[in-house]
């Protein structure tokens, strides 16, 4: 059992599909969960170590994150081997490939993840057809350049703030991965008078109880620079990020970041989870029993896959952005009333809301098919 649910239980996955190509290089793999709302959206995610176990852990993550958030898609993830900092031209060989290897595969819909962006949904798109987090010039929203997830993540923390009596104004943050989700969390966070205390990259983190200034690290990382190239704050371990005092903890980077090991570090009160799957269930439920609320990946960071699925509709960003603030809210409401009358983990929560709504889905098919 990983995170919540069983590797082949009665929601899925419907079907693992390898793609190898020896000549090329190129190692991938795709997991289709559950289609019962609909064709699955889910990532592309680009990495030296990813594998088949993470790629079935991210596939049910956004079948739960999709019904939870009510669009009439199911979940599916894809996964490739690779530095996504590699040349261009070979990492566009290399997608283009995979693309092209599922050119019959009607029940999946990329769209972009860690490792992956626009231009990559792109190629994507003039391969095969069906892409999501498109361009602009393509008629695409695009969701890391707008801050999609983020937007979603303030969100919920204001929702969540309010049921824990926590004021966002001078409220500490931390980021634990400052990419396209971590940095828009922090910037919407900032315009309610939040302060982010530290944050990390892949190459380290800095720190400063003061405050650090979100937008010139921003245009730090906009400019392809790593946060240690910040006149601010001090250097640290990007890891230190967890030992820094803070009341809102975001770990918007890669899965299984605070285990049973290492979670006792952390000092939050909040807990949102900008990246898919990065806590174990043993650390929610250490959280949990003293007192720190943790919001689930599928249900906080929810904002990407809801702008792609008004994207793929047809709708416009603005159109994106209120549905992601109307969704996000209600399904945050309704977890922590869930947990208030139940007495139940937030994930078990969001669990049952969203399998619920998976079910009766799976109902309406032919044979209650996945």
């Amino acid at each position: 059992m990983t995170n919540g649910f069983r590797v082949g239980d009665d929601l899925g996955p419907a079907k693992i599909i390898h793609v190898h190509e020896p000549g090329l290089g190129l190692e991938a793999v795709l997991v289709i969960d559950n289609v019962a709302c609909g064709p699955s959206i889910g990532g592309l995610r680009m990495a030296a170590d990813v594998s088949t176990e993470e790629c079935l852990r991210l596939a049910r993550a956004m079948t739960l994150k999709n019904s939870a958030a009510g669009l009439a898609h199911g979940g599916g993830k894809s996964v490739l081997r690779g530095d996504p900092r590699m040349p261009r031209a070979r990492k566009e060989q290399l997608i283009r490939a995979f693309a092209h290897a599922l050119r019959n595969e009607r029940d999946y819909i990329f769209g972009p993840d860690m490792g992956t962006d626009e231009a990559c949904m792109a190629w994507v798109k003039d391969e095969i057809g069906h892409a999501v987090g498109l361009p602009a010039v393509l008629g695409g929203i695009p969701l890391d350049e707008i801050g999609a997830t983020g937007w979603g993540l303030f969100h919920a923390a204001e929702v969540a703030a309010r049921h824990l009596g926590l004021e966002l104004y001078d409220a500490r943050v931390v980021v634990q991965g400052f990419g396209a989700v971590g940095r828009h969390a922090a910037r919407f966070l900032a315009t309610r008078g939040a302060i982010l205390v530290a944050a990390s990259d892949s190459q380290g983190a800095i720190v400063d109880e003061r405050g650090l200034d979100v937008a010139a690290l921003a245009k730090l990382k906009n400019d392809g620079r790593p946060l240690s190239d910040s006149a601010e704050g001090r250097k640290v371990d990007r890891d230190a990020v967890i030992d820094v005092d803070c009341d809102i903890f975001i770990p918007a980077a890669r899965p299984d970041i605070i285990r049973d090991d290492n979670v006792g570090r952390l000092r939050t009160k909040l807990v949102l989870e900008g990246a898919n799957i990065p806590f174990t269930p043993g650390a929610e439920k250490f959280l949990h029993e003293r007192g720190v609320l943790v919001l689930p990946d599928f249900i906080a960071n929810a904002g990407g896959v809801i702008c792609a699925a008004m994207e793929y509709s047809g709708l416009t960003q603005m159109a994106a952005f209120q549905a992601i603030e109307e969704k996000i809210r209600a399904n945050v409401e309704a977890v922590l009333e869930a947990v208030k009358l139940r007495n139940v983990l937030p994930r078990d929560a969001a669990i049952a809301l969203a399998t619920e709504r998976v079910r009766s889905a799976m109902a309406t098919r032919r044979f209650g098919i996945i």
